[in-house]
């Protein structure tokens, strides 16, 4: 990693998604950040645990909660590669996370803005900010690993 990239939320969650793409998991990267210094990055590991919740943004707030020893995540931004699903925007709500940023759509499942919009719903009890980045590179990651799939599938008949 070059100087000072380990700070750049969108290296580290690129970096995230690319060890899931290699890893054979849909590529989704997270890394929560608690002013400016990264705290803990992941990546999905839905296939590799055999756990549809292990999507990279639940297993970050986890391990982040663990790491301040508290159950919410005041004062921390979350950085991820693809907009959340339903699931993951409603932990964001659930733990307190001050903002997201995200780099790609969803359209089938995005909780955000593509499909839902959950941030915005102003009953509930906490209000998460929210930023969508457009990066060409995440949607690109994306769109590869999908082709691969149904390539992959469709020479297994």
């Amino acid at each position: 990693m070059g100087p000072g990239l380990e700070r750049d939320p969108f290296y580290v969650c690129m970096q995230e998604a690319r060890k899931a793409f290699n890893e054979g998991e849909v590529p989704v990267g997270c890394a929560v950040f608690k002013e400016g210094r990264l705290l803990v990055s992941s990546h999905n590991m839905v296939q590799t645990l055999k756990d549809p919740l292990a999507h990279a943004e639940i297993l970050a707030i986890r391990q982040a909660t663990e790491i301040l020893g508290e159950k919410y995540l005041y004062g921390c931004e979350v950085h991820v590669s693809l907009e959340p699903c339903l699931m993951c925007t409603y932990a964001l709500v659930l733990a307190r996370v001050d903002r997201i940023v995200f780099y790609a759509l969803d359209h089938k499942h995005g909780g955000i803005m593509s499909l839902y919009n959950i941030l915005d719903d102003v009953r509930l009890n906490h209000r998460v900010r929210w930023e969508y980045k457009p990066r060409e590179e995440a949607q690109r990651l994306l769109k590869e690993f999908f082709e691969r799939l149904r390539d992959d599938q469709s020479r297994k008949g």
